[in-house]
């Protein structure tokens, strides 16, 4: 009895030795965890930063200003000018107007003007090379959709980024745009295009449900026409779906590409098709099945091209899943 007694002491004496260097060792950690959660709930305070002061080759946006107040101020206005002037992020957007412009040191020692001090001015005659304005550009704007703009159309062809863009005032709602709307700027040089969208049957461009930039990518691609999907069907199926397929029975000119009977950029024909039916049709299938004219008044033409239209019959042109339906009339 005595032995049982000593033993069951001796457990309950190391149980409380235990428990009471677990509680002298568990404080270290808890009074660190408690810490970590009170600094995780204080607040930071946002840095509050400025242009950053003159240095070196570089004179400071004050400088700048006391010549181009009025240019100071418009620039001032804008997203990009906020944030150099008021919160840049780097060194380099806090040299502000020198940011993109280069070191105004030898400007200001020639007394300022025009072409003064080898000053980047991107107007139209500036004489500095295209490839090094848009590389002061693209030596911030990296990412994104301007990946492939090396070797693009638009660089290959010395497309200046302020041809579209307007960095020192703010002329359109988003983007800082040349032209008010994507449509306007790059119908500055795809004038037959943008002619096009003025047809009767087009896309809703004018009306502002999608514009240019919904098919193409202006900053580059890898595919044809600077589209954003791999071929022309793609682009047309983000919005027209229902013409993916697959079908049972394809029609071939539909699988190679939309583009073979439809103007995507507008038309006079319905559903901006590029000729009128029947002709579009018989441009292929003038010597198959039932021949006929396209607008003949022989027996057979009056017969088989029903209100001159061949999808009068043929009605599921894109393609057909009907056991029956290999001549896409069902």
């Amino acid at each position: 009895m005595t032995r049982r007694l000593w033993r069951l002491l001796g457990v309950i004496g190391g149980a409380a030795v235990v428990l009471s260097a677990g509680f002298v060792l568990g404080l270290p950690f808890s009074s660190r965890a408690q810490q970590s959660a009170q600094t995780a709930q204080q607040p930071t305070q946002p840095a509050t930063t400025t242009a950053m002061p003159p240095s070196g080759d570089y004179v400071g946006a004050e400088t700048c200003k006391g010549c181009h107040e009025e240019a100071f101020n418009k620039f001032s206005r804008t997203k990009m000018g906020r944030l150099f002037l008021k919160q840049p992020r780097s060194a380099k957007e806090g040299n502000a107007c020198e940011s993109c412009h280069g070191p105004g040191k030898d400007h200001v020692d020639a007394g300022g003007g025009k072409g003064k001090g080898g000053m980047i001015t991107f107007a139209k005659n500036d004489p500095t090379p295209v490839e090094k304005r848009n590389a002061m550009c693209l030596s911030c704007h990296t990412k994104g959709a301007r990946l492939f703009w090396q070797g693009s159309a638009h660089d290959s062809r010395d497309v200046a980024c302020t041809g579209c863009h307007k960095i020192m005032e703010d002329v359109s709602p988003r983007h800082q745009l040349a032209k008010e709307t994507v449509i306007d700027t790059c119908g500055t040089c795809h004038l037959q295009k943008r002619a096009q969208t003025m047809r009767t049957s087009h896309m809703p461009l004018r009306e502002g449900k999608m514009t240019c930039t919904s098919c193409h990518n202006p900053h580059g691609t890898v595919t044809q026409a600077l589209l954003k999907e791999a071929s022309p069907n793609d682009t047309c199926f983000t919005c027209h779906a229902e013409k993916r397929g697959p079908f049972l029975w394809v029609h071939a000119p539909v699988n190679e590409s939309c583009a073979n009977c439809h103007d995507p950029h507008g038309s006079n024909h319905e559903n901006m098709l590029k000729v009128a039916k029947p002709r579009l049709c018989q441009q292929c299938h003038v010597e198959s099945r039932h021949p006929t004219s396209p607008y003949g008044r022989d027996t057979g033409s009056l017969k088989f091209v029903m209100g001159r239209q061949c999808t009068s019959c043929h009605a599921v042109i894109h393609g057909s899943n009907h056991p029956s339906g290999f001549a896409f009339t069902r």
